[in-house]
């Protein structure tokens, strides 16, 4: 679930650029902004506010930015758990322009494919088993991914591998958020 709301994130953060495919940095940028308080345990705390900055740097968010997009997906998140009220609303509501939707870019499919390869575990619907991806299993694989500038940058950055490898690899279903 939690990495499904992070892939929002992505899309509106594609969108907002007017890109023509959701990136891996769009994504990665995605989980940092909804995951960080659960990905930040992979980092050396006292290293923290370095690597959100490296974090922002990789994912073209400037402070300023940031802010937009907390507020935005907390407005958003707002919006979706009002309930109704037992009066109906006398003000017409504007008809909301759908999100257009992207496409992966290669690189982001590829990474995509090889986090459900190592997924530990699945699902079963309509008799397919699928796998579950979480973002340690996603961060996993992106930091993984030798040929990216992105993976470089991340494994200088101080991430302890081994223990999120271990954590995205355990067959134990994560804490839900």
């Amino acid at each position: 679930m939690e990495l499904t709301r992070s892939e929002s994130l992505a899309l509106m953060l594609a969108n907002s650029r007017a890109a023509a495919v959701m990136e891996v940095s769009d994504l990665l940028a995605g989980m940092y902004i909804y995951s960080w308080e659960r990905l930040s345990k992979y980092w050396n705390a006292d290293h923290r506010d370095q690597v959100e900055s490296l974090l922002q740097q990789i994912c073209q968010i400037s402070p300023q930015r940031w802010n937009y997009w907390i507020q935005l997906y907390d407005q958003k998140r707002r919006e979706g758990e009002k309930q109704r009220g037992w009066l109906p609303s006398w003000k017409p509501k504007k008809p909301q322009q759908p999100e257009r939707t992207l496409n992966h870019s290669a690189a982001l499919t590829l990474l995509l494919k090889r986090a459900e390869e190592i997924a530990p575990s699945h699902d079963t619907v309509d008799g397919r088993r699928i796998p579950i991806l979480t973002s340690e299993c996603v961060l996993l694989c992106i930091v993984t991914a030798k040929e990216s500038e992105i993976s470089r940058k991340l494994a200088s950055s101080g991430l302890d591998v081994p223990k999120l490898e271990k954590d995205a690899l355990s067959s134990r279903r994560p804490i839900r958020d």
